[in-house]
């Protein structure tokens, strides 16, 4: 399987509050996309295990992420948040825990039945948590066109070796984090 193409995430910072904004284009219809944002199934294969999401405006959301917290360990907890804006087959946004406010924002790619995944997490935490999202949610994006493109993420023998890889790219970025 080829790798696929996927823009560096971009990020601003005020202080301890981070936002990072990814594009991420996609060849696959926003329908199908949204099943991969929305369900247990499709979140499961490419971000985190879904412990209960209501799909609606303030319903529960509870997420189990499936790579380690600390690059070695097992999976952390389930971690509790809330749908805090819901479009269907446009919008989800889930504010869970420290991971704080995810937007996933689809919008129609450049060709047919092509789609724009335009994503923002903002969290508080330091620049090295800042550096490790953004090569987290580089890696789970690319694992996401995995899923779309039929390949299922092996959570077993996921490794830190393509992480660390993005994370040593973003590192010698020069971002303006000011």
């Amino acid at each position: 399987m080829a790798p696929t193409l996927l823009p560096p995430g971009e990020t601003e910072t005020r202080g301890d509050r981070h936002t990072l904004r990814f594009a991420v284009p996609l060849p696959h219809p926003g329908e199908r996309v949204w099943l991969a944002l929305t369900t247990p199934g499709g979140l499961g294969d490419w971000l985190a295990e879904s412990r209960g999401l209501q799909p609606r405006l303030g319903g529960e959301v509870a997420l189990r992420w499936l790579t380690p917290p600390d690059r070695t360990a097992a999976p952390g907890p389930a971690e509790s948040g809330t749908v805090t804006a819901w479009d269907p087959e446009r919008v989800a946004e889930y504010t869970v825990g420290p991971h704080g406010r995810m937007r996933f924002r689809l919008e129609p790619g450049e060709g047919p039945g092509s789609t724009v995944l335009r994503f923002t997490n903002e969290f508080r935490g330091t620049e090295e948590q800042r550096l490790d999202r953004l090569a987290c949610w580089h890696d789970h994006f690319l694992h996401l066109a995995a899923h779309l493109d039929g390949h299922r993420t092996d959570w077993a023998a996921w490794s830190t070796e393509r992480w660390q890889g993005l994370r040593d790219d973003y590192e010698a970025r020069d971002f303006d984090a000011s």
